[in-house]
């Protein structure tokens, strides 16, 4: 696998997070399911003939130091290309951040993030701003906004008109059974019926029920019904 495709991945090994520390973070990055660890590198030499790691200024190749430490969470290691005890030329930088092992990107692959970013974005302005030029025989070209000002409109008029559906189907039927439920819980009170008069009779002590009614005469309710009788007109005699 290519460098520039470890870009786009990442690497851990749940067992050693919790005991992770700058005495064994290489031994953690050695390991063989890493795909950022080379196996042909001078720290695997030393690893299989148990020699001490200051070995490594004395060889010439690939070897992997430890190069900042910021416990408990942060480890960067180099990968580096040895050519004598005094020199060695940096090749690529990872980082450890909470157990998971990144490859940093190189300055190249940062620019050209960012100059793809940009272009992108350039595309997609001169391809708007083309949609707005406009050309006729007497006027040449020129730029014409207002189509699109007055579809704005008359879409922002459409979104008002719409209304809203207060309420779906399913809205509906599940209070309808929410007000069952609280009807069955909580039923309505009941009225009382109207006070009944007791009447005791004089033959033995049984009470007797009697209930009033009160009705009323259609007189009563208009009185300009009430009219005196018509006077007796005397008869003329011949």
């Amino acid at each position: 696998m290519n460098d520039r495709d470890h870009l786009s991945i990442s690497w851990h090994d749940t067992a050693w997070i919790p005991v992770l520390n700058q005495n064994n973070v290489l031994d953690y990055f050695s390991e063989r399911s890493n795909p950022f660890y080379d196996r042909m590198c001078n720290n695997e030499i030393i690893k299989m003939q148990r020699l001490n790691t200051d070995q490594l200024q004395n060889m010439v190749g690939i070897e992997y130091v430890l190069l900042h430490v910021q416990e408990p969470i942060l480890y960067v290691i180099r990968k580096q290309h040895r050519h004598s005890p005094t020199q060695a030329s940096p090749l690529a930088h990872y980082y450890i951040i909470a157990g998971i092992v990144y490859q940093a990107p190189d300055l190249c692959s940062v620019v050209n993030s960012r100059l793809l970013n940009c272009v992108s974005s350039l595309q997609s302005a001169f391809d708007e701003a083309s949609g707005y030029s406009k050309y006729s025989p007497s006027k040449g070209y020129f730029w014409q906004f207002k189509e699109k000002e007055e579809k704005e409109k008359l879409e922002h008029k459409e979104k008002k008109k719409k209304k809203e559906e207060p309420s779906s189907t399913f809205q509906r039927h599940r209070v309808d059974l929410l007000l069952g439920e609280l009807g069955k819980k909580f039923p309505p009170p009941t009225m009382a019926p109207p006070p009944e008069t007791v009447i005791k009779s004089e033959e033995g002590n049984k009470p007797e029920m009697k209930t009033e009614i009160k009705t009323e005469r259609p007189d009563d309710k208009n009185p300009s019904s009430m009219k005196p009788p018509p006077e007796k007109k005397p008869k003329m005699m011949r």
